[in-house]
């Protein structure tokens, strides 16, 4: 058994797993190796703390904050976990204190407009020219 696997370790009474695999197990990041440089990067935050290191231990009530896509994700750890299973374990994991605001991929693309501006469809340009040739 190599040393980063197994269950999380006990230090001082609570058990602790390194915040790159906390992220990983939880599936926020597809590999280990993507939440090991976020966190190197200095861009996770733990109960209000800034980490620049993986190894940073996290224990069962720790707060993270770190950004994903495009939004930024609060979470409160609610368990260790052992292992990277399915998205459904994934979710027991944390709880979401700020969940991200759900947006609709018309909304998201560039090239949205409001209803009934820009081009007019075939529909509508017939239509007028119905009506320019009644004039």
């Amino acid at each position: 058994m190599s040393v980063n696997s197994g269950p999380p370790l006990e230090t001082g009474g609570q058990a602790t797993l390194r915040i790159d695999k906390w992220l990983w197990y939880a599936r926020f990041f597809k590999s280990r190796s993507g939440a090991a440089r976020l966190c190197a990067g200095g861009r996770v935050r733990v109960n209000s703390q800034l980490i620049a290191k993986a190894r940073h231990s996290v224990r069962v009530g720790d707060v993270l904050t770190f950004a994903q896509a495009r939004s930024i994700r609060v979470i409160e750890i609610i368990e260790l976990g052992a292992r990277r299973g399915p998205a459904v374990e994934a979710q027991g994991l944390y709880e979401d204190l700020d969940p991200p605001v759900a947006q609709s991929r018309r909304e998201d693309s560039q090239g949205a407009r409001e209803p009934g501006a820009g081009r007019p469809t075939k529909a509508e340009r017939r239509a007028i020219e119905k009506m320019k040739e009644g004039n």
